[in-house]
């Protein structure tokens, strides 16, 4: 055991002191800690002896669940619209398409029999999210089109689907008898609901304020992601499904101290990456690489210049993209760790396989990044798909929502308190400043001489509020001859017995309106409501009086 942390502490001291220096290699950073695990192995400088597959596997499979949890929870549902669908369309149209096309491949050309070919074709069908991330942020690489949001959502989403089809593959290779309609079913039902109803759950008792501290909560989160692979995984669901859906349903949920659940599981995922890259190049025996180098290089050339952009040119026609854009899709769909780990899966189930699986399966994945990870800058250059003015680090997946500052905006209605006076002889406001003043089409950076008009619109700044702790906020749909239903906010304060709470917001249509005491609560309306955890003094039920 002393070993073994030994070896663990020297590794990951490594990678962190040479991460900076990582970056500015033309290969991709990833590279290299498969590079240092064969290094380590039996065949390399420390010949470590190391062939436990099911270790390997455990703790794989382990870091991809976290890996596709935090894919998901990245996925900001809003901001990926605009390429939702084809995102979709690739991750599992896709995935199908290519493992069909390298199967065909594989048969006829390798002289494969067919299951084993569509096993391949199925191993190798999905795209790795953290091998394309890695080399778009490490080289700075945004792309025009939203094609970087493109790629990040395809490549987050399309390992379940080829985790599936490896799945029954291996069943038929195995000589089960089973449905595969049946299978997939099952796959894809008990993963879907095991992963919305666990993360309807989580969203539910992460708004109960049951947890001390912000420690707590992300313990329980850690938790969640856990049951939420488990539990379907259990029933012969897709648990990589289960956990990806729960994380898109805890990542857009509202939740308390967001930004330091990013940065637990942007660790954890970079702590994953490093453990399977460097495990799979531990786990090879790089003497025996040579017998599976040249069919390795066929189905990569092949996938990559053939298979890869004909289905994806296919699948994209209908979404009318730039040949520019099918090229760098198609050019950056590079294969993973998730291709190594399914394909180990296969090789513990015991199917025999002509080549050894493993081998063949890690020569793709390793020539695929060197290849396509090396030449993808010049390429996406090369198609005029650089967008120089874009920050591949502001996509969508991360949350930019959570800053040290917070925006909120004040309307100078007539005869508000504020109107005709310069912004020196307002009262001095700790904590708050305003930045921005709208009137009419003219936008102005203030001073202590501008002078408020009616009609402007203010732009404040001020320090976010998070000690949310004892503040409980909920939900109260008014219905038709509610009691609260034709009353202004004014009337329920001043009324006997008037509730202890603060009406905050209230959502009215697609509307969300800033309540004051002369707002008068409509049939329909959903009220946001804030209360107090603690000890309770009397609350007004609206906002401040106008």
């Amino acid at each position: 055991m002393n070993a073994a942390f030994l070896l663990i502490g020297v590794v990951i001291v490594i990678c962190i002191l040479l991460d900076r220096f990582l970056e500015k290699l033309p290969i991709p950073p990833l590279l290299f800690f498969i590079a240092l695990g064969m290094c380590f192995g039996e065949n390399g400088l420390l010949r470590i002896p190391f062939d436990d597959y099911e270790a390997v596997n455990l703790i794989c499979s382990a870091s991809l669940v976290f890996i596709m949890f935090y894919g998901g929870f990245g996925t900001n549902l809003k901001a990926a619209r605009p390429v939702a669908a084809p995102a979709v369309v690739l991750s599992t149209l896709g995935v199908a398409g290519t493992a069909g096309a390298v199967g065909l491949f594989a048969h006829f050309a390798l002289k494969l029999p067919w299951l084993e070919s569509l096993l391949i074709g199925s191993v190798v069908s999905s795209t790795d999210a953290a091998t394309v991330f890695n080399i778009l942020r490490s080289k700075k690489l945004a792309l025009k089109n939203h094609t970087d949001s493109l790629l990040e959502v395809e490549s987050g989403s399309n390992d379940p689907m080829s985790y599936m089809l490896t799945t029954v593959l291996i069943a038929l290779m195995s000589g089960q008898q089973v449905s595969i309609p049946l299978l997939l079913a099952q796959q894809l039902v008990l993963g879907a609901v095991g992963g919305l109803v666990v993360g309807r759950l989580a969203v539910w008792l992460l708004g109960k304020n049951l947890f001390t501290s912000q420690q707590s909560r992300t313990v329980f989160l850690f938790g969640v992601v856990l049951l939420a692979y488990a539990l379907p995984a259990m029933w012969g669901g897709n648990g990589y499904l289960s956990v990806y859906l729960c994380g898109i349903m805890l990542g857009n949920a509202r939740m308390a101290q967001k930004k330091y659940l990013v940065h637990f599981f942007d660790v954890v995922t970079g702590v994953a990456q490093v453990i399977i890259f460097f495990l799979l190049g531990l786990l090879v025996t790089p003497v025996e690489l040579p017998q599976v180098l040249l069919p390795a290089l066929a189905v990569m050339l092949f996938l990559t210049v053939a298979a890869r952009p004909l289905v994806t040119g296919a699948l994209l026609l209908p979404f009318r993209p730039s040949l520019g854009q099918v090229g760098v899709v198609s050019w950056a769909g590079l294969r993973g760790a998730a291709s190594i780990v399914f394909a180990i899966s296969a090789v513990l189930s015991g199917v025999e396989t002509t080549y050894n699986l493993y081998n063949l399966v890690f020569c793709i994945v390793l020539l695929s990044m060197l290849i396509q990870g090396t030449l993808l800058p010049r390429v996406a250059g090369g198609l005029s798909m650089i967008d120089e003015q874009g920050d591949i680090s502001k996509t969508f997946t991360d949350y930019q929502e959570e800053r040290d500052i917070s925006f909120i905006k004040i309307h100078l209605e007539p005869g508000h308190p504020w109107r005709g006076r310069a912004l020196r002889e307002l009262m001095p406001l700790k904590d708050l400043l305003i930045v921005m003043v709208v009137r009419g089409e003219d936008t102005i950076v203030p001073n202590g001489d501008t002078r408020l008009e009616e009609g402007d619109l203010l732009v404040l700044a001020a320090y976010p509020f998070e000690e949310r702790e004892n503040l409980r906020l909920s939900e109260l749909t008014v219905e038709r001859g509610h009691r609260l239903a034709g009353r202004t906010l004014a009337d329920i304060a001043s009324a006997p017995n008037s509730p202890k709470y603060l009406i905050v917001l209230i959502q009215r249509g697609q509307e969300t309106v800033i309540p004051t005491g002369s707002t008068v609560i409509l049939p329909g309306d959903v009220l946001i409501l804030a209360q107090s955890e603690g000890p309770k003094p009397r609350a007004q039920a609206g906002a401040a009086e106008e």
